[in-house]
């Protein structure tokens, strides 16, 4: 019997401490290891290079149109942890800029996460001139979001 009971002590220590270990989330530390820039959240980054499609080829399908230019906000996309919502910039059929106007904030971490995620998704928009971008790992539901809006972004510059 009581080498049952200490059988149990030690299962019960065991998982409260694998349940109360926090992965480092500090954003000195993903800088430290030079991983993730960080840029505010709803800050539009610049499309750093131009063009990589070559004039006169067809755009991939849910691209912006040729010549298309303005501002286009797509639609608020609920997700598990708030609403994402996505701002473009077009300039001559070109995304030139993206930004989040809204991503989920209600704690200290959907922040943390957001302001990881965000720069790279924007960063990927610009690269790949489509909603056609990858999720970034550890934010799943913000990288989905993000990427409905994008899509419903872009669908209102074919209007």
């Amino acid at each position: 019997m009581r080498r049952i009971a200490l059988v149990f002590a030690a299962t019960v220590s065991a998982v409260v401490l694998l349940f109360s270990y926090r992965t480092s989330t500090r954003p000195d530390a993903l800088a430290a290891a030079g991983t993730r820039q960080r840029v505010p959240v709803g800050t539009a980054v610049p499309n750093p290079a131009p063009g990589a499609a070559s004039p006169g080829t067809t755009a991939p399908p849910g691209t912006p149109g040729a010549g298309v230019s303005g501002t286009y906000d797509g639609g608020a996309v609920d997700t598990r942890y708030g609403p994402v919502q996505v701002r473009i910039t077009l300039s001559g059929g070109r995304i030139t800029s993206a930004q989040a106007l809204r991503v989920p904030s209600e704690s200290r971490r959907d922040v943390q996460i957001n302001n990881a995620a965000v720069p790279v998704l924007v960063r990927e928009t610009l690269q790949a001139q489509s909603a056609g971008i990858d999720t970034v790992s550890g934010a799943t539901y913000t990288s989905e979001g993000y990427i409905g809006s994008l899509q419903s972004a872009i669908d209102a510059a074919h209007r």
